[in-house]
């Protein structure tokens, strides 16, 4: 079977469930650009800059399971940077893609624009290759290879991965398999499923106190309604790490907390270190999950999944499809019974209905459960880093909610482009964004691809003047902390005249309720501004700042001066 190799591309990403490429034009990416314009069933969604792109990318891919990126050489891919690391960082599939320089000027090292005029084409590549998984360049003769190969380890190992394409060969014919792209992974060893689902099952029949502790990547390898079943199956309690949250629900029966080294939800921290059968996803304890690295687990208790291998108490079970030996368990763990639902947790408390008061200012400390008040189930929630985060992070959330945050790269301004990209993966959800002032200036222009792509979002802006989170860390009055303040819920009509999104503002807790009264029974988009004081900040900042200036500056920084 013979098709171009632009038509080839087109066809894999629409195999894996991609209807939307974001990215921005430029000259070495527009002959692939005509081809998605032609094809049916997947479009080009221009973003204002690459590095949007990028953000928007990840928060496709976050529905979706896999997301693409398009942008030209050296300066487009320089620019998406960031968002690809960030995407690394967060154990999430992108495809990246680039149009590059046509290969025969890239073979004879033309000195060219968009590069640094030395002939040398290998330095792209080299710069972005520590943050994806395969970094390549397709030719002619290696494009099926190439690309199969590159989208299977992006599928696989959830990283993202960069492609290359030479401007002069998409409209190129080449013969390409007649099969249909797998995204199936290769079955496991038998007797090494066998060994490890035996071995399992053995620690379980033992133990007095399971516990499944749940991080970022029982999400990614999508192990969540595996572990849904099993805990309802045997009543196994869980908890979550803060780059956990919300990927099981927060409100169900045996759902314990989060877990953050000294930090925890009280009394969690004993429970969770003591337990003799804990069951991990290969988590990634930082400072902030961790409890400033206070966490204390016991190799000799735990039992972690990664997607491709499974560690049993130090016993390493490898050739298998962690996914099927979820299977066998499942199939094969005893259903629990009173007698045998050991220090199962008492159903949580219901999450009892905000009463405003009318006449007070906004404060952190009560805007965050009059907020979550306002959530239904199966809502999708993105929370920047900062701030909101910290806001949200001990509000127990309806079930169904979707948690996007970026908890380990942090990078400011990845919520409002991550926003465009979950809504055009996830039209029927309703989106609910927050977001602060100063994250909110980074990526401020987004705001126009959402209101041109007429998506419907809710963006609730926390004006505080500057950057909250950093002052808690240095500088509570500093001016390096404050930002200009601009006119926020003017912009959607800024940006686009016509608009339908509504545009709202509160400074008092009667005046919020009156705008999520109305937010609530429009079914356009909104753009909620809401005015608190600067030095206002939820309590986990109130510790996370000074933490973080500790670790930061050391015994001699100047918070010590």
């Amino acid at each position: 079977m013979h098709t171009t190799i632009g038509e080839f591309i087109l066809d894999r990403l629409k195999a894996i469930g991609i209807t939307e490429i974001i990215g921005v034009p430029g000259d070495f990416n527009l002959s692939f650009l005509e081809q998605i314009s032609q094809s049916e069933g997947i479009r080009f969604i221009g973003a204002c800059n690459e590095l949007n792109a990028a953000y928007a990318a990840d928060g496709y891919a976050r529905q979706r399971g896999a997301g693409a990126l398009l942008t030209t050489y050296g300066v487009g891919e320089l620019s998406a940077l960031n968002g690809i690391a960030g995407a690394r960082a967060e154990h999430v599939p992108v495809v990246s893609l680039a149009g590059a320089p046509p290969q025969y000027a890239t073979e004879f090292g033309w000195n060219l624009h968009h590069s640094l005029a030395d002939g040398d084409y290998t330095n792209m590549l080299e710069a972005v290759a520590p943050f994806t998984e395969v970094a390549t360049r397709l030719s002619p003769m290696n494009a099926v290879e190439e690309f199969d190969r590159a989208l299977h380890t992006c599928l696989r190992e959830k990283r993202p991965v960069h492609i290359q394409i030479p401007s002069d060969i998409t409209h190129l014919s080449i013969e390409v398999p007649d099969a249909p792209f797998s995204t199936a992974l290769p079955a496991s060893d038998p007797e090494r499923l066998e060994a490890a689902a035996a071995r399992i099952l053995e620690r379980f029949a033992q133990a007095t106190d399971p516990i499944i502790l749940i991080d970022q990547d029982t999400d990614r390898h999508g192990f969540t309604a595996q572990f849904e079943a099993l805990i309802a199956k045997a009543h196994i309690p869980y908890a979550q790490l803060s780059s956990g949250k919300a990927i099981l629900s927060e409100r169900g029966e045996h759902f314990l907390g989060t877990y953050n080294g000294a930090a925890s939800t009280p009394g969690l921290q004993e429970r969770i270190e003591r337990s003799d059968f804990l069951i991990t996803t290969n988590p990634r304890f930082i400072e902030v999950n961790s409890g400033s690295f206070t966490h204390n687990l016991s190799r000799a208790t735990i039992i972690n999944f990664g997607d491709q291998h499974a560690n049993v108490a130090g016993e390493i079970f490898v050739g298998i499809t962690t996914a099927e030996l979820i299977d066998v368990l499942l199939e094969r763990i005893p259903p629990a019974s009173s007698s045998s639902a050991s220090q199962a947790p008492a159903s949580p408390a219901a999450v009892e209905s905000f009463k405003p008061h009318p006449e007070a200012a906004l404060c952190h400390e009560r805007l965050w459960p009059q907020m979550v008040d306002f959530l239904r189930e199966e809502d999708v929630v993105i929370a920047e880093a900062g701030t909101s985060n910290i806001g949200l992070g001990p509000q127990r959330l309806p079930q169904g909610v979707r948690y996007i945050n970026s908890p380990i790269w942090g990078s400011i301004g990845f919520t409002l482009p991550a926003l465009l990209g979950s809504q055009l993966a996830a039209a029927d959800r309703r989106h609910i964004l927050f977001i602060g002032d100063g994250s909110f200036q980074l990526t401020a222009q987004e705001l126009s691809t959402i209101l041109r792509q007429e998506l419907n979002p809710i963006i609730v802006l926390i004006n505080n003047k500057g950057y909250t989170i950093e002052r808690y860390i240095l500088g509570m009055e500093e001016e390096y902390n404050d930002i200009q303040d601009w006119s926020y819920n003017q912009l959607p009509q800024v940006f686009k005249a016509d608009t339908t999104m509504e545009s709202y503002s509160a400074t008092t807790e009667g005046e919020l309720a009156q705008a999520l009264e109305s937010i609530a029974a429009s079914p356009h988009g909104a753009f909620l501004e809401l005015h608190l004081p600067a030095a206002d900040a939820p309590r986990g900042l109130h510790t996370f700042g000074p933490m973080t200036a500790d670790f930061d500056y050391g015994p001699r920084g100047p918070r010590n001066d």
